[in-house]
């Protein structure tokens, strides 16, 4: 185990990701917007028993910024070996898709697809140069009956095209990368504004699970890895 860049990794699922992959022997570095939040969950994490060696500013709404974080990334950490992109925005959840504003679903397409493409792409060469994997926490691409808020739901299609074709590319080029999804299910965190309702779970409960995916000595190239499949929310 090495190190691993986990975006959004100061509250929610990324939080949980970086508890039990830095207590099971990762040295974790927090993706972050803000310094103040980051360096207030390293320090939390640090007590809870987990491996944190720093952050790294990290902002998917602008994509001419997160060449300078691959910079920094590549400077400081040239034995990077693992990329979790968990960090996303909602956008609306409370609109059906034909009220849908445009401006929010640029947005969300902007942090949940484009961004996380830009800065996956600028790091391929530092992982495959370790053999390093990618790790995507998203949702099905299939609509479902009980939850379907489209500007989020199609940002993470779009992801998931990204690393099916990924993974498929890596292996016909023969590029020493591994790409994978993971789908948490419905988490308590702050995107859904704190949902406790049927089918939640804890994030501890979650990046527990995740952790123990990313850490199974398994190859997972191409996957879709559902935890906890979307059910009804009684919405």
């Amino acid at each position: 185990m090495g190190k691993a860049l986990v975006t959004g990794a100061n509250k929610g699922i990324g939080y949980g990701i970086s508890k039990f992959l830095g207590r099971s022997g990762w040295q974790i570095i927090i993706g972050a917007r803000s310094r103040q939040r980051a360096e207030k969950a390293m320090k939390t994490l640090r007590e809870e028993g987990a491996e944190v060696i720093g952050w790294q500013h990290v902002d998917l709404s602008d994509n001419a910024s997160l060449e300078q974080t691959a910079r920094e990334v590549k400077e400081k950490h040239p034995d990077l070996e693992l990329l979790v992109n968990n960090a996303g925005i909602p956008g609306d959840m409370e609109v059906p898709s034909y009220r849908t504003e445009l401006r929010d679903a640029a947005e969300t397409i902007q942090v949940n697809y484009l961004g996380t493409f830009a800065l996956t792409q600028t790091l391929i060469p530092l992982l495959a140069a370790n053999r390093g994997r990618i790790v995507n926490i998203t949702v099905p691409s299939e609509v479902s009956p009980y939850w379907h808020p489209m500007a989020y739901v199609a940002s993470k299609a779009a992801q998931n095209a990204m690393t099916g074709i990924m993974a498929m590319e890596f292996e016909k080029n023969n590029i020493p990368v591994e790409i994978f999804d993971v789908h948490p299910g419905a988490t308590t965190t702050d995107l859904n504004n704190h949902y406790t309702g049927p089918g939640a779970h804890s994030v501890d409960v979650v990046g527990e699970k995740i952790a123990a995916v990313i850490n199974d000595g398994k190859k997972h190239q191409g996957e879709f890895i559902e935890l906890y499949p979307i059910v009804d929310e009684g919405r």
